[in-house]
Order: C-alpha cells, then sequence, then structure tokens
C-alpha cells in the first residue's frame, strides 16, 4: 500500500508534487505504527517550513511523534477535517488524511521514491 506517484521521507511523510504545490500526509506505515489518531497539530496556514525540519505533531492511543516537513515553502492550506476527524489520517492517509499543503520554494531533495521506501519500511518492519 505504498502509491507509486507519491515522494517519500524517511522519517515517513509522503509528498504528493504537482508543478510547484505539494500536499503532505504520513504513511499508512506510519499510521499503523501509531495506532488509532487521537488529535494532529498541523503548522498553521501561511507559515515558512523547511525540509527536513519539525512542523507538527501527532497523538495517538500509543504514543505521540512529531511530524516533519518533506519539502521547503509556505503553508497554503492544512486539511481543517483532521481537527474534528484526526481518525481520517488512519483510515484513508492518501486521499482525506492528508495533513497540509505546500507552495514550494526550492526544490526537495533526498526523497525517496516508492520502491526505496518500501525497502525502508521493510528494513524497520524486522
Amino acid at each position: 500500500m505504498i502509491p507509486k506517484h507519491l515522494h517519500y521521507a524517511e522519517t515517513h511523510e509522503w509528498a504528493d508534487i504537482e508543478e510547484d504545490a505539494v500536499t503532505v500526509g504520513i504513511t499508512h506505515f506510519a499510521q499503523e505504527q501509531l495506532g488509532d489518531l487521537t488529535f494532529i497539530d498541523l503548522p498553521a496556514v501561511g507559515k515558512d517550513v523547511r525540509q527536513g525540519e519539525e512542523v507538527g505533531s501527532v497523538e495517538s492511543v500509543k504514543a505521540a511523534s512529531e511530524i516533519y516537513s518533506p519539502v521547503t515553502g509556505t503553508v497554503l492550506e492544512v486539511n481543517t477535517a483532521l481537527e474534528e476527524s484526526p481518525q481520517l489520517a488512519n483510515e484513508d492517509p492518501y486521499v482525506k488524511g492528508w495533513f497540509f499543503k505546500v507552495k514550494l520554494s526550492e526544490e526537495p531533495t533526498g526523497l525517496l521514491d516508492s520502491e526505496a521506501y518500501a525497502a525502508l519500511v521493510v528494513s524497520q518492519a524486522h
């Protein structure tokens, strides 16, 4: 369950890059590891984010974890549906459970393709 058209950070965020706008969320693997999400803290619209820097957090019944931006730019939009229904990130992490959108200010580097991310997941699952 690793969509081929997305790019991935080693910290388990995905990036759907469409020209200069990028939609970001956490991967199926990440939400599985966390368990049922109870709260998601997202960056504010207008915030400048840098690739690899912490931009928010998720809390679940099992743990709390940071969210890192896989790209550098300015937050255009956040998924406000997650405020009321954080479980959307569990139920549909790649469509309804997206976290935020960023207007790119520089090209991302070091992101993994689906095959490299799949290998990372396998190595961390053992």
